[in-house]
């Protein structure tokens, strides 16, 4: 299975796609878009992804975009071990979780919109990183009620992670990103601590990439 990866230290959305490739043991080549310098827009990388964003996962030629999609997508070709349950109220519970982050926290804070903030509205670095703060926050308290009212054991939906507990662990990256203190959430400390512990998160963190600014 000859897959690449176009991703960005710092995109989320890689990081989920890391650590479920990482989780079925695929080997994949990573490919560098650095999105803060705005090298989703190159003409060649544009072609490839028309929504002009991280990650594009390519599997024996096929192109697959969206990070949720990728990792259902790597479910579906390689279901073991298997990262969406078979019950289909455990699926639906699993996408909640998932988008709480995908759709609802992470898209507040992407580079296109810190960008529109600063040249529409004005908004300084200030301004900015209060805004992303806000936005994280909301996506941790959403995810505190959550899980208070179906509690981790020790994961999302049981013994082993799962698509909900990658999503979960992106969202604490944003809080690492924003140095947000997650003590007053602890339902998701406690979930993100469990999953960090795992070589397959530790190792997908932004903070272990490459390109990382030490």
């Amino acid at each position: 299975m000859a897959i690449q990866l176009y991703g960005f230290w710092r995109s989320n959305a890689a990081f989920r796609v890391r650590v479920a490739l990482a989780l079925k043991k695929l080997p994949f080549e990573e490919i560098e878009v650095d999105i803060l310098a705005g090298r989703q827009f190159d003409a060649d990388y544009a072609e490839m992804n028309a929504e002009r964003v991280v990650p594009t996962l390519v599997h024996d030629g096929h192109r697959v975009f969206q990070s949720l999609a990728i990792m259902e997508y790597l479910d579906e070709v390689h279901p073991s071990p298997r990262l969406m349950p078979e019950d289909p109220k455990d699926r639906a519970y699993v996408r909640a979780l998932a988008l709480v982050s995908v759709a609802d926290s992470h898209p507040l804070v992407v580079p296109r919109v810190r960008k529109h903030l600063s040249e529409t509205f004005g908004a300084d670095a200030t301004v900015i990183e209060t805004w992303c703060r806000h936005w994280a926050e909301e996506g941790l308290a959403t995810y505190e009620r959550m899980l208070a009212q179906r509690p981790a054991a020790p994961f999302a939906l049981g013994s082993t992670p799962t698509l909900a507990d990658i999503c979960v662990a992106g969202q604490k990256i944003i809080a690492d990103l924003y140095q947000l203190d997650i003590a007053a959430f602890p339902n998701v400390a406690a979930l993100t601590k469990r999953c960090f512990a795992l070589p397959e998160f530790a190792h997908a963190h932004p903070f272990q990439q490459a390109g990382y600014p030490h």
